[in-house]
């Protein structure tokens, strides 16, 4: 799959999961993520990654086959497959979820459901990220993941 995704973020944060995945956060604040301790919590269940980017702007996104070199992974479960890749202030919470309304910064790309493993590398103002299947879920992250 090859894709590109256009987004603007003012937490400096760009977000990847599953609707599914995190559908246990929505009754949670809408920043819930900002405590260091929930966001390694989740991220090391599986269920969502936080790609800090240093700094808020305008970021684009390319989805594609695979990245051949200098690249950080994670795994992550895609219960659903409708996943979520954007801003991290549309994360699941208060009461909200992404949709496609024209305030989400991002997009729901539709994957086979299951686990993945997720490269991911940073490339200026572009953020590469290549999905390929795995059998492993679960991370083991002692501080979030800065680009």
């Amino acid at each position: 799959m090859n894709k590109k995704i256009s987004v603007s973020t003012d937490t400096a944060t760009i977000v990847i999961f599953d609707l599914a995945a995190i559908k246990h956060r929505i009754t949670d604040a809408p920043d819930w993520w900002s405590i260091l301790e929930d966001e390694i919590f989740e991220m090391n269940a599986g269920n969502i990654a936080f790609c800090g980017m240093g700094q808020d702007g305008d970021f684009t996104i390319n989805i594609v086959s695979d990245i051949g070199f200098d690249f950080g992974l994670l795994f992550i479960d895609f219960p659903s497959g409708q996943v979520f890749i954007g801003a991290g202030e549309d994360t699941t919470g208060g009461g909200l979820e992404p949709d496609f309304s024209e305030a989400i910064q991002g997009d729901i790309i539709n994957l086979s459901s299951g686990f993945y493993l997720v490269k991911y590398k940073r490339v200026a103002d572009c953020l590469e990220l290549a999905f390929l299947p795995s059998k492993q879920r679960l991370n083991y992250f002692n501080d979030p993941i800065k680009l």
